[in-house]
């Protein structure tokens, strides 16, 4: 399986060169890696330049710089970067963000998923960040891959429509259930990790600016208020303690009254809802397992009253 990547890239320079140190020690190297320079104002170019004149297969695309951190920027610099990629003999493209490293057979043990499973649409693994694990402390589980390293069958890709600019976020996740709601498969496989070196959505902002953007998010993407009442309960419980559950509160509440438009279909709106409160009832299922499981060890291996 032959592979691109594109990276947009705005103001990376202390994070950039570790991703693509990373890249090029990978076992398969990808055919060609644009990285777009997102209208720096750091040396971010610079850097790419530089590894750039070390290895032919990357490439580096200016683009404007502009006033604000939008989230519409990535599906425009995606775009961008695909029509440097036309022509080229390659099966899966590739989104990878400039703060990201993994190990040296990541990409062939993701090409290797993709070769043998035609159906798989979305490929990727879940990601480390200080002492999250995405696959313990997130309820998305394997059918989901996080944005900053999610790769696509080229095939899949252009049949959903790629990124969908949106300026208030969520471009990665539109693309991950709009290729599940249509029938690809979307997997991200334990076996492997990658590490993510900046919270998510904290770039240029405050970490709970970006926790009140999630929330907004959350609305506007078309998210059952039962499942976010249990979200923020969730998120009050950890580090910064209550403040992170009631930004994430305060966002969704915001974005409800100010009636926020919503970027996605009713189809997938309806799609997304279904899958939490499915989410929902494995997690309660898996509790009540567990108080019953206690309950027994309790009693003495005997049913607990």
């Amino acid at each position: 399986m032959k592979y691109a990547l594109i990276t947009p890239a705005r103001n990376e320079a202390d994070k950039i060169a570790k991703t693509i140190e990373t890249v090029a020690a990978q076992t398969q190297l990808p055919v060609r890696w644009v990285i777009v320079d997102d209208g720096s104002t750091d040396n971010t170019a610079a850097i790419v330049e530089q590894f750039a004149a070390r290895h032919p297969w990357i490439a580096l695309l200016r683009r404007q710089p502009r006033k604000d951190r939008s989230f519409a920027g990535k599906a425009h610099a995606v775009n961008a970067a695909l029509e440097q990629l036309a022509g080229l003999d390659i099966e899966v493209v590739g989104n990878l963000d400039a703060d990201v490293t993994f190990d040296a057979d990541y990409m062939a043990f993701i090409m290797g998923k993709f070769s043998v499973d035609p159906k798989l649409g979305v490929a990727g693994t879940p990601f480390t960040q200080d002492d999250y694990d995405s696959s313990k402390d997130s309820f998305e589980g394997d059918s989901y891959v996080a944005g900053p390293c999610q790769l696509f069958r080229l095939s899949c890709f252009r049949a959903i429509g790629g990124y969908v600019a949106n300026h208030a976020g969520g471009v990665d996740w539109i693309a991950v259930m709009t290729a599940r709601m249509n029938g690809w498969t979307v997997r991200a496989f334990p076996e492997k990790r990658f590490h993510h070196h900046r919270a998510m959505g904290t770039a240029e902002r405050h970490p709970l600016s970006a926790m009140f953007s999630y929330g907004e998010k959350d609305y506007y993407l078309g998210g059952s208020p039962v499942w976010e009442l249990f979200r923020c309960t969730y998120r009050a419980l950890k580090p910064p303690y209550l403040l992170g559950g009631l930004s994430l509160f305060l966002g969704f509440s915001w974005a409800a009254v100010c009636r926020v438009n919503r970027p996605v279909s009713d189809e997938l709106m309806r799609f997304h809802r279904q899958d939490q409160m499915n989410k929902l009832r494995a997690v309660f299922r898996s509790l009540f397992r567990l108080k019953k499981v206690d309950g027994f060890a309790l009693s003495g291996g005997k049913k607990a009253e």
